[in-house]
């Protein structure tokens, strides 16, 4: 029986296990937020950087990739996988994946997501909100073992543009990192 696992944050642009398909799709009530701090990818513990979580949003849709993973093999070893790039998640949950607006029906029902939960009992990487502005200054510094955060947040931009979703939260970061590297510069 074949598995699909939604991705809304770098697994956009890059899945890193072997897929059957991958499919552009949305999930319901939630929005994607730069609130879980990382320090293993794109920070350090002394200095974290941010990437994104989902949160629950009432009427709000989150876009992303769904890959769906059908060989036993493939998914052992994409699980195994993903549970050390998407150790500091601390939540799994099961999501309906729709690719049409109107649609009544999801495409894919049952998708794995890793979330990031604001308890910081159980996730102590986790940031929360802040300012556009104080969240851009963490992130221009922020720069772990994966790279500097800010390619984080720029690849992002990038892979949700091309698959057709305008993310004003990540749009309004970029823009605000863009101009305070430029003022750096």
């Amino acid at each position: 029986m074949a598995i699909w696992v939604f991705g809304y944050g770098s697994l956009i642009s890059k899945a890193g296990f072997n897929y059957d398909e991958r499919l552009v799709g949305f999930i319901k009530g939630y929005r994607r937020v730069f609130y879980q701090g990382s320090t293993d990818h794109r920070g350090t513990p002394e200095f974290p950087g941010r990437t994104v979580t989902l949160e629950p949003a009432e009427g709000e849709i989150c876009w992303g990739a769904a890959y769906k993973i059908s060989k036993e093999e493939d998914q052992e070893i994409a699980l195994t996988y993903l549970e050390v790039r998407e150790k500091q998640y601390d939540r799994k949950e099961y999501v309906d994946i729709f690719t049409e607006l109107n649609a009544a029906t999801p495409a894919v029902s049952g998708a794995l997501v890793y979330i990031a939960s604001p308890d910081k009992k159980v996730n102590v990487n986790y940031l929360g909100p802040a300012s556009v502005e104080d969240i851009a200054r963490q992130i221009v510094q922020a720069e772990g073992p994966s790279g500097p955060n800010r390619e984080y947040l720029f690849v992002l931009e990038n892979a949700l543009l091309q698959i057709g979703s305008k993310d004003e939260h990540v749009i309004d970061l970029a823009n605000e990192v863009r101009r305070i590297i430029s003022e750096e510069n």
